[in-house]
């Protein structure tokens, strides 16, 4: 349940945080002879950093965020770790540049909590929440340019319903392109209220009736845009899995279907064994790089999800690599 400090985030509950302790802590206890080296690539509040450099004394833990605003207040919480931690104002997929500049050749546990964070959706004006008026933002990162209402004010509706339509799986998505560059003739979308009305009025009566608010979808395709955030993971899940030595976890938490394909695909094809068919014995160069810590995607207890509604959607996946890549 998200709450406590709201400078620092100490109080915040992370999402199915003994889950990520119990598959994370063996890559961290095999190593010896060096410090253990924990990648939070989305450090987020540093919830789960703090857990981990908890229960790990020697571990050193590299975190990483796009959002400002978040290390700052990570920083104030992980101050106590002193040199043990090493923050950086990155995207993840800018991993291999980091570690390579950081002269670490490997990172023993990875975590990746993607979407976005509790903070960025009770400041309303990030404008992330179709709940709250705001600006159209939805920056993660708000040293980056483009935001939510230049791309609805700016994309042609062709593309715009692209987006609606791939990124926020809205069927409605070329009735809510159309409706969007009508109203933006009279005079630009710049507020999250406005553009949710828009899309409130936009689909069928009956369907607005069920599945929550209407907009969801719509805010969800918007910030995926704004973010890159597909393609970003697309690029940085392999460099992740990269990095990680024989033994070495990482733990991924999704929370739409959209990343937990790309995470699912990815980490399936790693832990098979593509040995030609036909042969009479493996091919050890085509043995799995890695193994699946869980069956399918695991999800949260009910009581978790009962007092962080939050969690409700999210859906973890874990792998350990087995060898190294040839």
């Amino acid at each position: 349940m998200d709450g406590g400090d709201p400078v620092t985030g100490a109080g915040h509950v992370p999402v199915m945080l003994d889950r990520v302790r119990e598959l994370l802590g063996p890559a961290v206890l095999r190593v010896s002879g060096r410090a253990p080296v924990y990648l939070d690539g989305t450090l987020g509040l540093g919830g789960h950093a703090e857990a981990m450099l908890d229960a790990h004394p020697g571990l050193r833990l590299i975190g990483l965020d796009r959002d400002t605003t978040a290390l700052d207040r990570s920083a104030r919480r992980l101050a106590r770790f002193g040199d043990r931690v090493t923050l950086e104002h990155a995207v993840y997929d800018e991993l291999p540049e980091i570690l390579d500049r950081l002269g670490v050749p490997h990172v023993d546990a990875a975590l990746f909590d993607l979407g976005v964070s509790s903070p960025q959706l009770d400041e309303a004006e990030r404008g992330f929440a179709y709940a709250q008026d705001a600006p159209l933002d939805m920056r993660m990162d708000r040293t980056q340019s483009l935001t939510a209402a230049e791309v609805v004010n700016g994309y042609p509706p062709a593309e715009l319903a692209r987006i609606l339509r791939e990124y926020g799986e809205e069927r409605f998505a070329q009735r809510i392109a159309a409706a969007i560059a009508r109203e933006r003739e009279r005079a630009p979308l710049d507020s999250t209220s406005r553009l949710a009305d828009l899309v409130r009025t936009s689909i069928p009566a009956a369907t607005r009736r069920t599945g929550g608010n209407p907009a969801k979808r719509t805010f969800q395709a918007l910030r995926i845009e704004v973010n890159g955030e597909l393609d970003t993971w697309r690029r940085a899940l392999p460099a992740a899995l990269g990095a990680l030595p024989v033994g070495g976890r990482i733990v991924v938490l999704a929370y739409h279907s959209l990343e937990d394909r790309i995470t699912k695909r990815t980490l399936v094809a790693q832990a098979a064994d593509t040995t030609p068919p036909g042969l009479p014995v493996p091919l050890p160069a085509h043995e799995p790089r890695f193994r699946l810590l869980t069956r399918g995607a695991e999800v949260p207890s009910e009581t978790e999800t009962t007092t962080n509604p939050r969690a409700g959607s999210v859906r973890l996946r874990a792998a350990e690599r087995l060898r190294e890549a040839t």
